[in-house]
């Protein structure tokens, strides 16, 4: 999974992809805990995740949640390091929450996530409001740090670890629409692209146990889910063994697996690296109905050369020969989506307009479009020269936004005149009387409410749209 944060899109976004560009606040509960516990998350989708999964570990050592940050006894941030200015977000709400401390000086203030294991210890020496400072492997640690800080004392953990997956958790969902829900497979990344700290944050990768994670989709659908996505920094890299040797799944098994615990189970997965994705994936796809026709598949540039200098691992050749198997085994309705680069490292005018064809022949259904921000200890930064302007950089970036909103009409104008099958996730953001949902493209489909409701499957003859949303009436 490729975290975003501070960037351009097109409004046509899944759950884990709206995560990545907004802030979650944990909902209340109130299960008679002494303590209450506000957690605040940044980032991916990894990140609201494991935010469940710290929830659920605090409320077993005594803490409900609130939505109600001067209420809170222990207040999390989860937080992203993907871009400066995600950190910066997070240094400036910690300004904020000093309002709180000082009102409440015993309220435990902790730090956790991609940016904790980035700066560590540093990070209690330049935010004097930080009581603890947890890595995303060290969250089984929680209770004996927050015993160190009820002790009066400082409490770090950013050991990273080679075996922790959290599959023995059950996650409490937050903020969940009893709809959609999420579930980590795996942990950690290998690549060493040279623009992204993951793997210095978030450690090597490991996959989880491949019959805990059809556990708990089997929860979820007894609990009337509709809809899970399978989670993970590089999903086709999956790979479980059994400690006996005698089974092995990888993802394409594990899409399987999970497809065939329920028809009316959805599946959807993020993010798919274009070095790893098969063909015996895409036909796993093809052959369950319930996973969704949807690939989340990051270029991040157009040009070999500046692939290389990415240490992607792919050229221009092999991604494009993966979009046509795509469009082969899936069809031309398959959805796509990408995160796009503007003004990497050395990158010239005509390796920009590489990116440009590129976008031309894949015809992306929307795209994460940023410019290069160079971020500390990552190849790029050791290695490379951060040479293009930032005028250049905003100019190109500009372009590739244009280009991605006149495909994302195009692609959206295809779909007008069609029966969709749309997930009801809610209400429109401008209308109670009206619902909002996904089809199996992952496109927003918006129509009138009528006796409809949060949950349903609904079939939406499309009759207009925009560049983001896709509009209908439903049909009975």
């Amino acid at each position: 999974m490729e975290p975003i944060v501070d960037i351009d899109f097109i409004d046509n976004r899944t759950p884990e992809q709206a995560a990545a560009c907004d802030t979650h606040i944990t909902t209340e509960s109130n299960t008679g805990k002494t303590r209450k516990l506000y957690i605040e998350s940044y980032g991916c989708a990894m990140n609201f995740s494991d935010s469940e999964i710290v929830s659920s570990i605090m409320h077993g050592e005594g803490f409900d949640t609130t939505a109600d940050i001067a209420q809170a006894d222990l207040v999390f941030l989860n937080t992203c390091s993907i871009r400066e200015k995600a950190e910066q977000t997070v240094r400036n709400r910690l300004g904020q929450i000093n309002y709180y401390k000082k009102k409440k000086p015993a309220m435990m203030v902790g730090v956790l996530g991609c940016m904790a294991e980035r700066l560590k210890k540093s990070l209690l020496e330049e935010e004097k409001i930080v009581d603890l400072v947890v890595g995303p492997d060290a969250y089984r640690d929680l209770p004996n740090l927050i015993n160190e800080v009820d002790g009066g004392q400082k409490a770090v953990n950013v050991l990273l670890s080679r075996e922790e997956t959290y599959a023995d958790i059950s996650p409490i969902r937050l903020n969940s629409n009893g709809v959609s829900a999420f579930i980590s497979i795996m942990r950690g990344c290998d690549n060493m692209c040279s623009f992204c700290v993951v793997p210095f944050t978030r450690g090597r990768e490991r996959s989880r146990d491949a019959h805990s994670v059809v556990r708990e989709a089997q929860a979820l659908v007894a609990q009337g889910y509709k809809e899970v996505t399978l989670l993970g920094q590089n999903v086709d890299s999956y790979k479980w063994v059994s400690e006996d040797g005698t089974e092995v799944v990888n993802f394409a098994n594990l899409l399987g697996m999970v497809a065939q615990l329920s028809p009316e189970l959805r599946v959807r997965f993020s993010t798919s690296h274009p070095k790893d994705i098969t063909d015996e994936v895409l036909h796993t796809i093809r052959k369950y109905d319930n996973i969704c026709k949807y690939i989340h598949l990051p270029a991040q540039s157009g040009n070999s050369r500046v692939l290389e200098l990415m240490n992607r691992t792919y050229d221009r050749d092999w991604y494009l020969n993966r979009v046509d198997a795509i469009r082969s085994i899936l069809g031309e309705d398959c959805g796509i989506s990408s995160d796009m680069i503007a003004g990497f490292c050395s990158e010239t005018e005509e390796e920009h307009q590489d990116t440009l064809s590129l976008m031309d022949y894949v015809q992306y259904d929307y795209s994460y479009m940023f410019f290069y921000s160079e971020r500390p200890g990552t190849l790029a930064a050791r290695k490379l020269e951060d040479d293009i302007p930032l005028e250049v950089k905003k100019r190109r970036l500009d372009e590739i936004i244009t280009k991605q909103r006149e495909t994302s009409l195009a692609r959206n104008r295809r779909d007008v005149g069609k029966l969709h099958k749309v997930l009801v996730e809610g209400f429109s953001k401008k209308s109670d009387e009206q619902l909002s949902g996904r089809n199996d493209q992952n496109k927003v489909v918006i129509f009138d409410k009528k006796h409809y409701k949060r949950g349903d499957y609904v079939n939406v003859f499309v009759h207009d749209c925009s560049v983001g949303t896709l509009f209908g009436e439903a049909v009975d």
